[in-house]
């Protein structure tokens, strides 16, 4: 996924079982796990596997990328199957999170084709619903959306809207930086995320109407 500069791997696994506390449940469980290069961004940062400890920013952006994604799956449908979306930022020039969140869903997506053909899903089509995420910034007094590092550095107002591809949406986060802002400035906010997040959706719907990219189980390829 590349949104700019900025580019995500995002794959997705699907693995047998689910964790502890929601087996003998009958539901299935989606996950998320985030991670930045250390070359990503202009100066290098020492890997967290090598710290021995994960960064709060990389779990709070993990479990935002799979709190998102469970908003669009039947949870039932899977059965008891776990899928887990990883997102490993390439290269960072802002809005890493949003572009994870863009590509996981696609990931997603390809996941469950992999699940039908593999005739695991009590029902085939789980997925009630595209998710997509942008950010969007009000920079020298204008709105803006999906901000590169140098806008999203000085942005007066900073927010990520995760939203359907119905116009409904997810998540909402946002912060004055410094100063506050007044409620139109937010409508004006979202409704440029939302019109983002439209393009981005269709654009994941060519992508996803290409071939699956891989062998369907029984050595079918779609």
């Amino acid at each position: 996924m590349e949104f700019g500069r900025t580019r995500v791997l995002c794959a997705a696994s699907v693995q047998d079982g689910v964790p502890r506390w929601r087996s003998g449940s009958g539901l299935g469980w989606v996950t998320a796990e985030y991670a930045m290069l250390p070359s990503a961004t202009g100066s290098r940062s020492p890997r967290e596997s090598v710290k021995g400890k994960i960064g709060g920013r990389t779990h709070e952006i993990s479990r935002l990328v799979g709190r998102s994604l469970r908003a669009c799956i039947d949870m039932s449908a899977l059965g008891e199957n776990t899928i887990t979306l990883d997102c490993d930022v390439i290269q960072a020039d802002g809005g890493t999170r949003t572009a994870a969140i863009t590509g996981a869903y696609v990931a997603l997506a390809d996941a469950v084709t992999w699940l039908r053909a593999s005739r695991k899903l009590s029902d085939p089509k789980p997925l009630s619903c595209s998710i997509a995420a942008v950010s969007v910034g009000v920079v020298d007094g204008r709105v803006r959306l999906d901000l590169p590092y140098e806008e999203d550095s000085r942005a007066e107002v900073d927010m990520n809207v995760v939203a359907t591809d119905h116009g409904t949406l997810v998540e909402v986060q946002g912060t004055g930086e410094g100063a506050t802002f007044p409620r139109s400035t937010m409508d004006k906010m979202l409704d440029f995320a939302l019109e983002g997040s439209a393009q981005l959706s269709e654009m994941q719907a060519a992508a996803l109407a290409e071939p699956y990219p891989g062998e369907l189980p029984g050595g079918i390829r779609s």
